[in-house]
């Protein structure tokens, strides 16, 4: 039986939950909303992994990418580019969520009230080191986390041979969590089921109207970064037409889009690289893995952003300027912190709607639909790695001459 279950793709049994879930709420009515315990073992579930996940990975990849490469330079302004378009992508999700009319079709509510408090700009920013980490890790303040993670990996760096233990433990730690990560997240069919089953038994078939529009705003956001942002910058300072460089990496963007992996699409990504796109070997080696584990744009930016303002909005939850600033900071840490996590996207958006206070439960209603916004997502983070390869080899003198990619090719061919 269990090898019949794990033989379902993972978006297949999340997809059946789904319409398993609403089948239940439409037959069972009201009485549906026993099967709701099922999504809050979920949640809880999920709400376990948050803050181990974010200490250890974000501590583990700081001290590994001084590791992955001897040139400083050149991974500094890789990462750089990296979490600049993160950003830009949480601000473009921001701006597309915020211009949705998502409609009145759905209103649930919460159990957690959440406090609207607004402390001063400069209590925030104070608010960033924590006095105490130990109480922050155990209260759950997942922004002084990541600074208090951010410091100790680069604290690790510095120290070198002597802290090679606690790097290890680091290293071991994160494994352990990745380890975990997978075990849960198996759980998500079953807590989709019982939230849809509830929700649809509670609120009737009007619950599925905004998973369109949330679609649709995901698709067309990640439309928008690419062809504003990466067109732009791979134009202005990767001295390459638009039309040349979108027709270049086509190949790579539908292997993306189809099989919904970064990694799965490296070695297209490799060959359109290097072929295409002129970038020496050496530097394709390291950008293009590095890119495939932290460049998030879709998972990481947009995703986390329009997801933050539709769980609001389905919610009732009103959010403020520094609503929308937590969520494009997070987002775009978030992206390096979980870099390398199973089910990269849910873990994201999960600290995004801890940081800013919003009601967890949220999460089964995108989950149900997540194969379709993960292909749009990765097609999105591979587009991304190409566009900073191209640019960072034109800015640093990596590509190469047409005798030398002829050369290459030739000998590829032999």
């Amino acid at each position: 039986m269990l090898k019949f279950w794990f033989a379902i793709p993972f978006w297949q049994r999340v997809l059946g939950a789904l319409l398993l879930g609403v089948f239940t709420g439409v037959l069972l009515g009201q009485d549906a909303s026993a099967f709701k315990p099922l999504g809050t073992l979920f949640i809880n579930a999920i709400r376990m992994l948050v803050v181990p996940l974010v200490f250890f990975a974000l501590i583990n990849s700081i001290t590994s990418l001084a590791d992955s490469s001897k040139m400083q330079r050149l991974a500094f302004k890789t990462v750089a580019l990296f979490l600049l378009t993160a950003f830009i992508a949480s601000l473009i999700g921001l701006t597309i969520g915020s211009l949705v009319p998502w409609g009145d079709a759905l209103q649930l509510t919460t159990t957690e009230v959440r406090q609207r408090d607004i402390p001063p700009v400069a209590d925030v920013l104070t608010g960033l080191i924590p006095t105490n980490p130990v109480a922050a890790l155990a209260e759950a303040k997942v922004l002084q986390i990541i600074v208090f993670a951010v410091l100790v990996g680069i604290a690790i760096n510095q120290v070198g041979e002597k802290a090679e233990p606690m790097k290890k433990l680091v290293n071991a730690g994160a494994e352990i969590m990745y380890a975990i990560t997978r075990m849960v997240l198996q759980l998500t069919p079953f807590g989709v089921f019982g939230l849809m089953a509830w929700a649809v038994g509670s609120f009737g078939l009007a619950t599925l109207l905004p998973l369109a529009k949330f679609i649709g705003a995901i698709y067309l956001a990640c439309l928008l970064h690419i062809a504003i942002v990466y067109g732009g910058m791979v134009k202005v300072f990767g001295a390459m037409s638009w039309r040349q460089f979108f027709k270049a990496i086509l190949p790579a963007q539908l292997v993306a889009y189809s099989s919904a992996s970064s990694y799965g699409t490296l070695p297209v990504s490799f060959k359109v690289a290097t072929e295409e796109l002129k970038v020496s070997k050496n530097y394709a080696s390291f950008v293009l893995p590095l890119g495939a584990t932290i460049n998030m744009d879709g998972c990481g930016g947009i995703f986390p952003a329009i997801a933050a303002i539709f769980i609001a909005h389905i919610y009732g939850i009103p959010l403020d300027t520094m609503d929308y600033l937590l969520i494009a900071g997070t987002a775009t840490l978030a992206s390096l912190g979980t870099a390398g996590v199973p089910g990269t996207a849910m873990v994201m958006l999960t600290v995004t709607l801890s940081v800013v206070g919003l009601p967890l439960e949220g999460i089964a209603f995108i989950a149900a639909v997540d194969r379709i916004i993960d292909m749009m997502r990765t097609a999105t983070n591979v587009s991304g790695d190409l566009m900073v390869a191209r640019v960072v080899a034109k800015q640093e003198g990596l590509l190469e001459e047409p005798e030398q990619a002829e050369q290459a090719t030739g000998m590829a061919s032999r």
